[in-house]
């Protein structure tokens, strides 16, 4: 009997196919609602819609443009190679079917994109990089093409907004080669600007994919464009529904944490959507575990312990490890440190700057310095006043070591740079390039970036260029490419300027 019902489902959803011409891109009221499940890691709803829709809609190839959300979101979730290679194999499926949809539709062309871009974000987790840059440049392709034909297509207009805002930040030394490969090109200014109509149209209208532009918007004021507090007004005052969407709330939440609202952060983590109806998203458990260790709660561990005892993937773990073991160290239980910094080692992986860098503190058999660490851990949970007075109780001549002596300069640069006392950050910026620039560290390297910021929030633009460029000519042993992809950046803005 159970056979028989998929058969005859089967030759329906068959006819109905064959008694149509071109399909047709709608986003149906059910479409829209498959669409925001699937979004907000609602899958199982999500594919019982998508479904049901094959049968109520059967000419709609939007079903199949929601129905690679769900495979992509599950991999970006996960980070499960397994899970990977199984449902790869449907985004060839998929594009045919949508190469199957009208072509004078503005979707036409976007849909196929975004599939691609999905996908190479998926690939990204992996390090599958040549792969993943092959997808972009035939998406990018596609949407330039469709920014022709339809110029006031506004999902195509935000997916440009991030490849031309991305494009115009690559460091010089790949940007020949990312290019050559790829075709990527554009402008910090021309994606902002991008980005920014869709951000207005969707304020005055019905716009499907606003949670998206929002959180990239955001995102992109913050890393590239040096305007933290901007990021989490749009961010703070938009309508990103943190209470329906778990992946919405995490990226809230990881903006808040940036940018000095911690306490916001773990209000947001601690009344995340959750529950039988949710995909888990274990990142919520890391992120939530780190802002606790950031403001000092006792309850930090159990939350990195959770992300540890469910995550299959590999990003993060080594890092989460580490956090640990700061814990326990801070707590002057150097026996549970060792434990969990030795776990560094054997687990996760070195794909990201973060767990590079756990990795490597766990093989140099360095115990950090508890007052520089906790003054670390404060300053990057926005708490200022509690990091000066931490890094206030030593001075420079009581760290033993080299290495010690230039970490502690840096950090107190950074402080008094947040604290607006700006001479002591340049004179502490200054010394700590100086001393740390012929060093495998990556403090010289950031004390550049942040004299560059510094300098052009002061409008002195020639002195800005310097030290932006001073970063670039750095090559820290961890975290170079994002420091060099924030000086880029930089050097973007004052050549708008």
């Amino acid at each position: 009997m159970f056979l028989k019902k998929i058969s005859v489902t089967f030759l329906m959803i068959s006819a109905a196919w064959q008694g149509q011409a071109a399909g047709k891109f709608e986003l149906s009221p059910k479409l829209h609602t498959a669409y925001n499940q699937a979004l907000s890691l609602r899958f199982e709803e999500a594919i019982t819609a998508i479904d049901a829709l094959k049968i109520s809609e059967p000419n709609n190839m939007m079903v199949f443009f929601v129905e690679n959300y769900i495979d992509c979101l599950k991999v970006f979730v996960n980070e499960e190679e397994p899970e990977l290679r199984r449902l790869e194999v449907n985004k060839d499926k998929r594009l045919a079917l949508l190469k199957k949809g009208d072509p004078k539709s503005p979707y036409y062309r976007y849909t196929q994109a975004q599939v691609r871009l999905m996908w190479a974000m998926a690939r990204l987790k992996f390090n599958e990089y040549l792969t993943a840059v092959r997808e972009v440049s035939a998406a990018f392709s596609d949407l330039e093409e469709n920014q022709r034909l339809f110029p006031h297509f506004m999902p195509n207009k935000q997916a440009l907004g991030v490849l031309h805002s991305l494009a115009g930040n690559i460091p010089d030394n790949y940007k020949t080669v990312v290019k050559f490969v790829s075709g990527l090109n554009g402008t910090l200014t021309q994606g902002q600007a991008e980005l920014e109509e869709v951000i207005q149209y969707a304020q005055k209208s019905d716009y499907a994919f606003e949670q998206e532009a929002l959180v990239m918007y955001a995102l992109m004021m913050l890393h590239l464009n040096n305007q933290p507090q901007h990021a989490w007004k749009v961010i703070n005052n938009g309508r990103l529904k943190v209470q329906e969407n778990p992946i919405a709330c995490l990226a809230m939440a990881n903006i808040a944490t940036k940018t000095g609202h911690n306490d916001r952060a773990i209000e947001l983590l601690e009344n995340r959507p959750v529950g039988s109806m949710y995909h888990p998203c274990w990142f919520s458990d890391y992120n939530l575990g780190l802002a606790k260790l950031f403001r000092g709660d006792a309850d930090a561990p159990k939350h990195f312990q959770t992300f540890l005892n469910h995550f299959k993937g590999k990003n993060y773990v080594k890092e989460a490890y580490r956090k640990l073991a700061w814990n326990a160290l801070l707590n002057n239980d150097l026996n549970n440190y060792k434990s969990y910094i030795e776990k560094c080692k054997t687990h996760g992986a070195t794909i990201i700057g973060e767990d590079q860098s756990a990795q490597k503190e766990a093989k140099s058999g360095i115990v950090p310095d508890i007052t520089i660490l906790r003054g670390r851990l404060f300053f990057d949970g926005g708490y200022y006043s509690k990091a000066l007075s931490t890094f206030n109780q030593k001075k420079i001549e009581d760290f033993p070591t080299d290495a010690l002596r230039l970490e502690y300069l840096y950090r107190l640069g950074r402080v008094y740079q947040m604290t607006g006392r700006r001479q002591e950050a340049v004179d502490a910026f200054f010394k700590t390039i100086q001393d740390g620039r012929n060093k495998p560290f990556y403090y010289a390297c950031n004390a550049a970036l942040q004299m560059g910021i510094l300098y052009e929030e002061g409008a002195q633009t020639a002195e800005a260029r310097k030290y932006y460029q001073i970063c670039l000519d750095l090559s820290p042993s961890e975290y170079a490419d994002g420091l060099h992809m924030k000086a880029k950046a930089g050097l973007n803005r004052l050549k708008k300027g």
